[in-house]
């Protein structure tokens, strides 16, 4: 029930973020109508999509009370005005038929409907997608190419599945029943779900049901008068697709972008054994079965606490401690000339005085995360010669890994100060293949900076931005980026520019309206955006190659523009090597933020 709760907040999240969206840019249509708990709901809506959330009645609330009628709502989105005529509700005896008639073909008309809980729906779609969010008692749904999505209670769950001009994309949260290829090319997935008993490891109690009487329908115990526990109730799902994806419990923007069940890459095997949950997870759910084999190969997961739940140190207090902080305006772009009057410095809310400020000079274990799938194949000398400028740009004391990723990841070079070794170490691989780029985002996250956490840590990623053959999602990995602490500086570099300048070179015809087009993808624009963003590193959209260098040039400036703050401090509190989280650093000019880094004792001089 607790991943049911997190997944409909989730989802419920995104639902929200849609439709004030589209009331933003669209023209709204409400009304409302009157249902009650156990009634029909028929729902045609063939040029647009069809979101659906359940609403519980004060009746429905209260056990044993009768269902009582509602006011249900019907809200309708378009990029064009909507007239009455177009949306038709009609209500008879505890059925109520919702119908979108636009008034011209191609119009397309987004419906939101709020229902009771336990109304069992009928929905009918093209290609727009089908969203039903909460306790409902039936959803009878039928699309061709169109998503359905359903998030509901799994204390018991009847399912049937059924894909009739294509093979099965789905995902689930729970365990689903074996796919089953019928005739004429039709598959199915059909089964029951019910979570395993929970029994309470004290007294051996399975209660689950007060059946009226007073006694557990599952233990035969008798329970405490007055005690009375809502009866769980079955969800029945009859979904009919064309081509759709299906998806049972999962937020969409959790979906990877390849759907296929397949065994477990490299980088996927190491993620599982960092023991990183959210991204396991995420794992076991794009592919259950190589999974769950996998897993049984490992000895007993030891999960690393989270730093804020690591024990703090409890030597004795230090007289001074210096902290690493990195100073940023609004554009996430390090600030350098800043002195002692510029900072605060609190622990547990007591400010504490600050005796010098130094530009830090530390090194920074860098990653170069290299893109050589197949959409940038035959340009291996180009992806080299930037490898090997970024090299020859970074500082000499900067420790710098390679890691390279097309479906799977290779880590070219390990941890290593030694240009040398690290240029010729890109003389032995070649390109090509799919693009899993979140995953090898995810590795690098979890498996090559794992070791590092609490050092000064960053990423710097050349790639076109698309990803189309991960386990994971993009937005799985935001959690794990903001935990890690590592600035992301993602070079996004469309391929075709790549092919130009190879084009060039070789005196090649070049079309110069074609050009001025060959950009990134507004998804991996977007993207790049948020992992600078969320990292506190910088995004680099590349439009000319000539920018890759001055782009180097000035992540170099970016990680080296960093303070080292001592302080006096009567406080012991220091985990691992991080501050306690009772210790803020705070910047007195506008529009300047400090992000507070390692945390080290210093000895009096």
């Amino acid at each position: 029930m607790n991943l049911y709760l997190v997944s409909r907040r989730a989802l419920l999240v995104y639902l929200v973020c849609i439709s004030s969206a589209a009331f933003s840019f669209g023209q709204g249509f409400q009304r409302e109508f009157k249902s009650a708990s156990g009634n029909t709901i028929e729902i045609v809506n063939l040029s647009g999509r069809i979101d659906i959330t359940t609403l519980t009645s004060q009746a429905d609330s209260e056990l044993n009370a009768e269902a009582a009628p509602i006011r249900s709502t019907v809200s309708a989105v378009s990029s064009q005005p909507i007239i009455d005529t177009e949306i038709i509700i009609e209500s008879v005896r505890g059925r109520t038929r919702i119908e979108v008639l636009p008034s011209y073909v191609g119009k397309r008309i987004d419906l939101s409907v709020v229902v009771p809980e336990r109304t069992r729906l009928r929905i009918k779609t093209t290609e727009g997608e089908v969203r039903i969010s909460g306790n409902i008692e039936l959803a009878d749904v039928t699309t061709t190419t169109g998503t359905i999505a359903a998030d509901v209670p799994v204390d018991e769950v009847k399912y049937k599945l059924l894909w009739t001009a294509s093979r099965p994309r789905f995902l689930s949260d729970f365990e689903l029943e074996k796919v089953k290829e019928g005739s004429g090319g039709k598959f199915e997935v059909k089964g029951t779900y019910k979570p395993p008993i929970d029994v309470d490891a004290a007294t051996g109690d399975d209660s689950i049901v007060d059946d009226g009487d007073g006694v557990s329908a599952s233990s035969g115990k008798a329970k405490k008068p007055g005690k009375k526990v809502r009866e769980s109730k079955i969800v029945n799902l009859n979904f009919t697709t064309d081509r759709g994806i299906i998806l049972l419990n999962i937020p969409p923007n959790e979906v990877a972008s390849d759907l296929r069940e397949r065994p477990l890459t490299a980088a996927a095997k190491a993620i599982v054994r960092s023991g990183d949950s959210i991204l396991t997870e995420a794992i076991r759910r794009a592919s259950p079965k190589y999974f769950g084999d996998y897993a049984r190969t490992l000895p007993p997961m030891k999960r690393e606490p989270a730093f804020s739940s690591r024990p703090e140190n409890t030597e004795p207090a230090a007289a001074m401690k210096r902290a690493a902080v990195r100073v940023t305006d609004q554009f996430n772009r390090a600030m350098p000339g800043l002195t002692a009057a510029d900072f605060v410095v609190t622990e547990n809310g007591i400010e504490r005085e600050i005796l010098k400020v130094d530009a830090t000079t530390a090194p920074f274990n860098l990653v170069l995360l290299v893109d050589v799938s197949g959409s940038v194949d035959n340009y291996v000398n180009f992806i080299r010669k930037a490898a090997r400028n970024f090299v020859d740009t970074v500082d000499r004391n900067d420790r710098v890994s390679i890691v390279l990723f097309n479906d799977d990841v290779k880590v070219l070079s390990k941890f290593t100060t030694d240009k040398g070794t690290l240029s010729e170490s890109l003389d032995t691989f070649d390109a090509g293949g799919a693009t899993a780029y979140y995953d090898a985002l995810a590795y690098t996250l979890a498996d090559t900076l794992r070791p590092m956490r609490g050092e000064r840590t960053a990423i710097v990623v050349l790639t076109d931005g698309d990803d189309n053959r991960s386990f994971l999602s993009f937005d799985g990995l935001l959690g794990s980026i903001q935990e890690s602490g590592a600035l992301i500086y993602p070079l996004y570099v469309p391929s075709a520019l790549i092919a130009t300048s190879e084009s060039i070179r070789s005196g090649g015809e070049i079309d110069p309206l074609r050009t001025r087009y060959m950009t990134l993808t507004t998804k991996a624009e977007g993207e790049g955006a948020k992992l600078a963003s969320i990292s506190g590193g910088i995004y680099y959209p590349i439009t000319q190659l000539s920018q890759i260098q001055k782009a180097f040039d000035d992540i170099v400036v970016q990680l080296r523009t960093a303070y080292a703050i001592t302080y006096r401090s009567d406080s012991s509190e220091i985990t691992g090597n991080r501050a306690s989280p009772r210790t803020k650093v705070r910047v007195k000019r506008v529009n300047l933020f400090a992000n507070l880094g390692p945390v080290s004792r210093v000895r009096e001089q």
